[in-house]
């Protein structure tokens, strides 16, 4: 039914497509791309609960905060672990992209990316933190199809394509085709598994415990899922667990890349399963059009090669993959009516 409201504030609002990921969340505006890239942390104070920072400068508090403030991610593996600061989180995005109005802009339409794997009690709770947080409509779209539409896979054609988007906390492997999912898997391994097994490396190897932020930076500077050329070195710097004082040591590519084999090799196994499972017609297809990959993860060197090499087909990392999901949740809004079917029919929720 045409709502002639609606149709005023389309001409003022801003039709805005989101990936709220485990490490970082992603804000796409309709026809200016990706404006904010922000890490999904928020600072709270304890006493009055209410955020004391979001985002980037959260994250710079991550393990320097006093005790009255708690620096959380209020996103876990791809779901809400917390609905309150979730809403405080998503409000402060929709602020910051609303900023990019000339006219100041009332609530926008926003198209959120979520886990293939997440249950209907997860897919409401991310509904109603965006409705809640200042959207005036809201929908959903699984990543998968939101990471293939914006790496330009032609998914609506009748031909498969495989698309593996590894993020922070999850990772999804599916084979689309005509538009929707033929075969799936989330799996619950990703970015924040690699940084927690270089800690526990570490900390096995050379009584040395780091963070978790170390543990990223190590894994974005010198991690890899395949040998490299040249092999690379970096300090890694945290507390002796013996003597309880300050070390620093120098570790190399081949050890981290040691400490995440668990990890990739989880991520491997998922994607041979889903394989494994498609139909034999597709699999001619996949070997036409290949895997592609999307999500910071991708970004690990040699990922690509390794996936290549075992499983037989050719790899390639989508551009810009760590936006993909956002920058196709956001293309969704280009023509709302065209993308529907791609869409989580909230009203079977209800």
């Amino acid at each position: 039914m045409f709502n002639p409201i609606n149709w005023l504030l389309s001409f003022f609002s801003l039709d805005i497509g989101i990936d709220l990921g485990t490490a970082n969340t992603l804000v796409y505006i309709r026809g200016k791309g990706i404006v904010v890239n922000e890490p999904s942390w928020v600072a709270v104070d304890k006493r009055s609960h209410q955020p004391l920072a979001v985002g980037t400068q959260a994250k710079r508090m991550a393990g320097r905060a006093p005790a009255n403030v708690q620096v959380v991610r209020p996103v876990r593996d791809g779901v809400i672990s917390d609905f309150e600061i979730t809403e405080a989180m998503l409000e402060h995005l929709i602020a910051k992209a609303h900023e990019q109005s000339i006219v100041p802009a009332p609530h926008p339409r926003v198209v959120i990316g979520i886990p293939a794997g997440v249950t209907e009690v997860e897919m409401r709770a991310v509904y109603d933190a965006a409705m809640a947080a200042g959207a005036r409509e809201t929908h959903l779209i699984e990543e998968p199809i939101a990471a293939a539409i914006g790496a330009g896979l032609s998914i609506g054609e009748i031909e498969g394509h495989m698309i593996v988007d590894i993020g922070g906390g999850t990772t999804e492997v599916a084979v689309l085709s005509m538009g929707h999912t033929v075969v799936a898997r989330s799996l619950r391994v990703a970015g924040d598994e690699m940084d927690e097994a270089i800690v526990q490396y570490l900390r096995n190897k050379y009584n040395l415990l780091i963070g978790e932020r170390a543990a990223e930076e190590l894994k974005m500077t010198i991690g890899s899922a395949h040998p490299l050329k040249k092999e690379m070195t970096a300090m890694a710097r945290g507390r002796n667990l013996v003597t309880g004082l300050p070390e620093a040591i120098e570790v190399s590519s081949i050890e981290i890349r040691e400490a995440i084999a668990g990890p990739v090799q989880a991520i491997l196994d998922t994607i041979r399963d889903t394989i494994d499972e498609a139909p034999a017609e597709i699999i001619a297809d996949l070997m036409e059009n290949g895997i592609t990959l999307a999500g910071g993860g991708a970004q690990l060197l040699g990922l690509d090669e390794r996936i290549q090499e075992e499983l037989g087909l050719r790899t390639w990392v989508a551009e810009d993959p760590q936006g993909c999901v956002a920058r196709g949740a956001g293309l969704v809004l280009e023509d709302l009516k065209a993308y529907q079917g791609f869409l989580v029919d909230m009203e079977s929720l209800a």
